[in-house]
């Protein structure tokens, strides 16, 4: 009786995480994560084949990160994984790919670890949250915890402008990158109007986690708040016309 209920029980977080994903590839599919390319098999949810963009402005511009990842069968409880299938010299990538981030974690509390429970995976984090953590993390790695100590190392003397070995080796691995993006048909952006994604308007129907209100979207209802305002001053002054008016 118990392996039907532990049975049943998969089958159902199984199902959950399968809805949870369809809505979050939906979302990203409608309002895309700039910076990124995602690939996914829509037969196969549970793993998600992401390219990285490198930012432009950076040692990574123009850079082609290919990356994996995986979904357990009780997401979004527990947090996906994140590998890295292209060489990536990081203080917070290991040698395997693998990624270290704090947002990775399970939401255990782990005084020996040095992070606040609050740094850690919670059920309200997503994919949109985990690849804009990425992007954020590969140009402001974290060293106080590296994954590559030798890499965290060489990361402080190029910062401190004593040695560009931690530059010329990830420029490198960049140019390398340049090839495998040629041979997926995959066009990276060099240029900040090339990277950044212009937004549209959403619907109603957008899952969305945010959205940059920036000046062209906050403009779309001016006129109709400048028509509001003038109709709120008539209104104030007939009513302090003195007129005697009530």
């Amino acid at each position: 009786v118990e392996i039907g209920v532990d049975l049943s029980m998969a089958s159902s977080s199984a199902s959950s995480a399968l809805r949870a994903l369809t809505l979050e590839l939906k979302s990203l599919r409608s309002q895309p994560v700039e910076g990124f390319h995602i690939d996914v098999d829509d037969d196969n949810l549970f793993m998600w084949n992401v390219g990285i963009y490198g930012p432009p402005g950076t040692i990574y511009q123009g850079g082609y990160f290919k990356t994996c990842i995986r979904f357990p069968v009780n997401y979004p409880y527990s947090p996906p994984t994140v590998r890295f299938t292209t060489k990536v010299w990081h203080p917070n990538v290991y040698e395997s790919g693998d990624l270290c981030i704090s947002i990775l974690h399970p939401p255990v509390d782990d005084p020996q670890s040095g992070e606040l429970p609050c740094e850690r995976w919670n059920p309200t984090q997503n994919v949109r949250t985990v690849l804009l953590s990425v992007i954020s993390l590969l140009n402001e790695p974290n060293t106080s915890s590296p994954a590559n100590v030798d890499a965290s190392v060489m990361y402080r003397k190029w910062k401190a402008g004593d040695d560009k070995q931690y530059e010329k080796i990830v420029r490198q691995q960049v140019e390398h990158t340049k090839e495998e993006a040629r041979a997926d048909g995959v066009v990276v952006p060099e240029t900040i109007d090339e990277y950044c994604i212009k937004e549209t308007p959403p619907t109603d129907d957008d899952n969305l986690d945010c959205i940059d209100f920036d000046d062209d979207y906050c403009d779309y209802n001016t006129d109709d708040d400048d028509d509001e305002e003038e109709e709120e001053e008539d209104d104030m002054d007939d009513e302090d016309s003195g007129n005697g008016r009530r």
